[in-house]
């Protein structure tokens, strides 16, 4: 009786800061897709000047941890005069962070499809960005779809981080209960089963996206 009215009392604190990390992951989710098409793009473009800067950013992003672009943005930055809000912040470092890792899903998913349908697009006389918007990229985002749906998957369970700079959130909810409960085990537990169940809904999603998708291209 005592961890259920640990576990009752504390539910209210955690679904907000669940409702929280949602809003943020959906939202970093837009803004690294609104960042992600433009690099892939960038990147299979046969001109240096627009890939170069492209595979750089992508480099950077992926090969530094998500902690430390979030110090950077929120306790590099002010030191040079740029100064954000820890949403802000947060929101920024997470949209970095999977606008890189969703452009090579991106990349991967165009390059699958065969050049015959360009060539074949070409033929018909569609210009390059019509082929790409009408012909390749629907193909392609069935190809995508589990990757970029496992980016956001991601994107729910590394929110967590930016708890580091005091964005409400599922995690830093959790740590202000237990700063009053004293009980760190079983809330913990309960935030971790939170994020599996957050997981689960986004998987069953992914499963009809893929369904539904796979059955138009059929």
């Amino acid at each position: 009786m005592d961890l259920f009215n640990l576990l009752r009392d504390a539910a209210p604190v955690m679904l907000t800061g669940a409702g929280y990390t949602l809003v943020f992951a959906i939202a970093s989710m837009v803004g690294g897709l609104a960042l992600g098409f433009p690099a892939a793009v960038m990147r299979m473009s046969p001109y240096a000047l627009l890939r170069w800067p492209a595979t750089l950013y992508v480099s950077v992003m992926r090969g530094t941890p998500l902690l430390v672009q979030i110090f950077v943005i929120y306790y590099g930055l002010p030191s040079i005069g740029i100064e954000f809000t820890p949403v802000t912040a947060g929101v920024l470092a997470l949209s970095l962070n999977a606008g890189a890792y969703l452009s090579e899903s991106l990349r991967g998913a165009i390059d699958s499809i065969g050049i015959g349908q360009w060539r074949a697009s070409f033929s018909l006389g569609l210009g390059y960005w019509q082929t790409l918007g009408h012909i390749v990229l629907p193909q392609a985002l069935r190809v995508a779809v589990p990757s970029m749906s496992n980016t956001l998957i991601s994107l729910i369970k590394d929110t967590s981080l930016v708890s580091v700079i005091t964005m409400t959130e599922l995690m830093l909810s959790t740590k202000e209960v237990i700063a009053t409960t004293f009980r760190p085990l079983p809330l913990y537990i309960a935030a971790a089963a939170i994020y599996w169940c957050m997981s689960l809904a986004f998987e069953a999603v992914q499963r009809r996206a893929e369904r539904r998708l796979n059955r138009a291209h059929q």
